[in-house]
Order: structure tokens, then sequence, then C-alpha cells
């Protein structure tokens, strides 16, 4: 019973690796017109960036304010500021050694 079922598995593998190499196959051989091609990346780079085109008039301007400067909630906020020395130079921070 599991090497049937071994069998089938090798056999959809064989079958899906045989038909996706004839696909590329055909596909180096399929050829387009340039003007396909730039109406392709138009369209690609519309669709990359159709939120800033449409996208823009449909936001409330509360919300768009909110999205450009976020708050953090009081709650996981520290009121503690965090501070450390930072040393001038080189020469400060490491005493000099005298021979």
């Amino acid at each position: 019973m599991q090497e049937m079922e071994n069998m089938r598995v090798w056999l959809a593998c064989f079958l899906v690796l045989f038909a996706l190499a004839e696909f590329f196959n055909w596909l180096q051989k399929f050829n387009l017109p340039l003007p396909i091609y730039i109406l392709g990346g138009a369209f690609l780079a519309v669709a990359s960036n159709y939120d800033k085109i449409v996208g823009s008039d449909l936001i409330d301007p509360s919300m768009e304010a909110s999205l450009e400067h976020p708050q953090l909630d009081s709650t996981t906020a520290s009121r503690e500021s965090i501070s450390f020395t930072i040393a001038s130079s080189v020469e400060d921070a490491q005493p000099a050694k005298t021979e």
C-alpha cells in the first residue's frame, strides 16, 4: 500500500516537473512586440502606485495626520529618560599609558 502511494507521488512530481520544463521551453520561443512590453510596464507602474494616485482622495485628513505622526499609548510609553555620557575623543575615553 505504501509503495503505491510513493509511486503516485513520484509520478505526480515527474509530470509536474516535465510540464514546467516544457512550459519554460515554449516560453523562451514566445516573443511579444515592443509596444506590448511598454504598455505592460506602464500598467504595472500605475497598479503599484494606485494607492498614491487615487487613494489620497479617499483618506480622511485626520487619519492621514495620525499616519504621519503615530503616538504611543500612555501605558507603553516610559516617562524615564535614557541618558549616558559620550566621550569627546579617544584620548578622553582611555587613559594615556606612560612608559
